[in-house]
């Protein structure tokens, strides 16, 4: 081997080993985004109000992201080249929020996350209207597969409460809209839409904190140690998440993670069946792996051709793996 071979080895190590910390980055993220959703349902089964629950999950995540980026970035970091679009995503993550809270009341935390999984396949589909994209017939067929894996996930009969599955859907929606919005704001700096998002959230239920804190104070009062820590988490665990997203695609192609992101159908699973023992019934399964082979089938072709991946894709500044 001669020296020029062993330099362009030592050249390519650091090159191989970035994809393979960014996909290590966006495991760790889903893991951490699956511990919000698991903390924000234990509060609520204390009593925690709704607004209440999303008011400390988007404050405390303003005030984490806050502290780490600006000593970083400075406050140039807070200016956006499209406000009002970051304005509309904002708004779009905080309904999504509220909507996947309020289905988590009602359903398990796995079949929650498989319906979420509906939303980037939403997108492709309408994206030859509202990202002016080419009409593709892989990409109806995809959404017409991943729709069959839900409809198994949300059969009658299969357990789920109807007004918990309404939500799912209405979440897979909103969702849906976050990403189309993330693709319009693509051109300012990830960290900046991580702080509107989490401005946006935390102005909206700030102005209502006289009406709903209130009623809240005896709920808030009776919290134990371990309830007051996991509200807290709530926005720890979502500004941590998103930083491991921004991480991740900063370290490897949108391409090479789009598959792993349904890896967070794992740590759901994981993570409802721990805390409460929830676990999937095979039909169930395989709804759920109806969905993610769609998914990830559908990133392939996407791949090969070149064109946008799953989800629009694919990360903080596509919006794929972004979650509220």
């Amino acid at each position: 081997m001669t020296p020029a071979d062993n330099g362009r080895l030592r050249a390519s190590a650091p090159a191989a080993r970035g994809p393979m910390i960014g996909v290590l980055l966006l495991v760790l993220s889903m893991w951490t985004l699956s511990c919000l959703d698991a903390s924000g349902k234990w509060v609520m089964n204390a009593g925690v109000p709704l607004l209440v629950l999303s008011w400390f999950r988007y404050t405390v995540h303003l005030v984490l992201v806050l502290a780490l980026v600006l000593p970083a970035r400075g406050l140039r970091v807070l200016r956006s080249n499209k406000p009002r679009e970051q304005l509309i995503r904002g708004g779009s993550m905080f309904l999504a929020t509220l909507m996947f809270f309020t289905t988590l009341s009602y359903i398990p935390q796995a079949e929650a996350t498989a319906i979420n999984f509906l939303a980037p396949l939403l997108v492709l589909s309408l994206a030859p209207w509202i990202l002016k994209e080419p009409a593709r017939l892989s990409r109806f067929v995809a959404a017409g597969i991943a729709f069959i894996g839900v409809v198994i996930v949300i059969r009658p009969g299969g357990g789920l409460h109807p007004v918990g599955t309404i939500f799912g859907l209405l979440t897979a929606c909103c969702f849906a809209a976050q990403f189309i919005a993330t693709r319009r704001v693509a051109g300012d700096d990830p960290f900046t839409s991580l702080i509107w998002s989490g401005a946006v959230g935390t102005a909206c239920l700030t102005l209502t904190l006289p009406f709903i804190l209130p009623p809240a104070l005896p709920v808030l009062q009776s919290l134990s140690a371990l309830d007051w820590t996991l509200l807290i988490s709530t926005g720890i665990t979502g500004g941590v998440g998103h930083l491991f997203q921004i991480a991740a695609y900063r370290r490897a192609p949108a391409s090479t993670l789009a598959p792993f992101i349904y890896l967070q159908i794992i740590s759901a699973t994981s993570v409802g069946w721990l805390v409460w023992g929830h676990f999937p019934d095979p039909l169930t399964w395989l709804g759920i792996a109806i969905i993610c082979a769609s998914g990830v089938g559908i990133g392939l072709v996407e791949w090969r051709r070149g064109g946008p991946k799953p989800g629009v894709a694919s990360g903080p500044a596509s919006g794929g793996a972004t979650r509220g």
